[in-house]
């Protein structure tokens, strides 16, 4: 996928292994921000009032399509973590909830601060067997995790997950998907999902400020959700009491610049190929794995797993991590490591520049 690098103008400057942490925009994405907001600036609120309930519908309707969701039961949200919040705090006190420890806090806090009964598996490279585990041993009601563990990359099987929701039906499924949402070929009605949210800007390459909640039929009756506002009725004095459940998640105004974005982008994806994304993403983990791997960068939870997505969290101190940086490798400190990430703008050569430096500093 090298013609994409074009689009992209940090990659003529940087090796960026950094999407993990913010996808990067393209250059055509922000010549439709500046247009946008010149008809905004001529428009005023005439601009507003034309643009910002068909841009809005429509960018539902395309998240709803490329995530294989009812568009009834799509709602877009500035972020994950405040749907979450709104979601959570519909959920009865009663419900017994397994997470992953040290997943992301947004995805944990909202169920431990709230005061649920609360267990927890260890990040481990037999995830899914401790998960099976105490789901079994403990009467589990709620699963809520991340598909992708944003420290060290470790993605959950998704056919567990199918195997887990077919041998226990009744349990609920709540996923973050923001390190997994547009890595994948991925269809949310015939998942194994409860739900689905994700914050857009890593990536799904949209910028901040959006990303959405997908939901399965019959979530109203398990949330009971009470947020409300007027934009939630549609605009409709009458209609405060028949608020759809997905609309709960859209009390307030939706920025136009913002969700205009998340449009945009995955209709550039869209033209890409969800599976051509997918295909260079697995080329890139096998070839990042065995190389990272075989220079004894990677713990043994990684090693001993048989798939892996392209985030990978490497052994490395403030001194790695500085001569990384000095040559032109955009990274992050996670925990106790350095972690890269690696997009389908990323090539191979990329990473054997990286190994390159490596080699030159462990």
């Amino acid at each position: 996928m090298k013609n994409t690098r074009k689009h992209f103008p940090v990659l003529s400057q940087y090796i960026y292994a950094n999407t993990a942490s913010a996808g990067l925009l393209n250059d055509d994405l922000m010549e439709w921000r500046q247009e946008h907001d010149l008809d905004y600036l001529i428009g005023g609120s005439n601009f507003r009032n034309k643009v910002a309930a068909k841009l809005v519908s429509e960018t539902r309707e395309v998240v709803a399509n490329f995530f294989g969701a009812k568009k009834e039961n799509t709602a877009l949200v500035q972020n994950f973590t405040l749907g979450l919040n709104m979601l959570v705090e519909g959920l009865d006190r009663s419900h017994k909830i397994l997470l992953v420890k040290d997943d992301y806090p947004s995805l944990n806090w909202p169920f431990e601060y709230r005061g649920f009964d609360v267990s927890y598996v260890e990040l481990c490279a037999s995830l899914e067997e401790s998960i099976r585990n105490k789901i079994q041993e403990q009467n589990i009601s709620v699963l809520a995790l991340s598909l992708v563990q944003w420290t060290n990359g470790i993605q959950i099987s998704m056919n567990f997950l199918t195997y887990i929701k077919n041998k226990f039906p009744n349990l609920k499924i709540i996923a973050d998907g923001t390190q997994f949402c547009g890595t994948s070929n991925f269809d949310f009605e015939s998942s194994p999902l409860d739900v689905l949210g994700a914050s857009a800007y890593k990536w799904l390459l949209s910028g901040y400020g959006n990303g959405f909640m997908l939901f399965k039929d019959g979530m109203e009756d398990v949330f009971a959700v009470k947020t409300i506002g007027y934009n939630a009725s549609g605009h409709d004095m009458d209609a405060r009491d028949k608020i759809p459940f997905a609309n709960r998640f859209e009390p307030g105004h939706l920025d136009t610049l913002n969700f205009g974005s998340l449009k945009f982008s995955l209709e550039y994806l869209n033209s890409l190929g969800k599976a051509t994304i997918e295909n260079q993403l697995k080329l890139l983990s096998k070839k990042a794995k065995e190389e990272f791997g075989r220079l004894g960068l990677l713990s043994k939870n990684v090693l001993e797993r048989e798939g892996h997505s392209t985030i990978f969290n490497i052994k490395g101190d403030n001194a790695l991590f500085e001569k990384l940086t000095e040559n032109g490798v955009i990274c992050s400190q996670r925990g106790e490591g350095i972690r890269l990430s690696f997009h389908f703008y990323n090539s191979e050569e990329d990473i054997d520049k990286v190994v390159k430096i490596l080699k030159t500093a462990i």
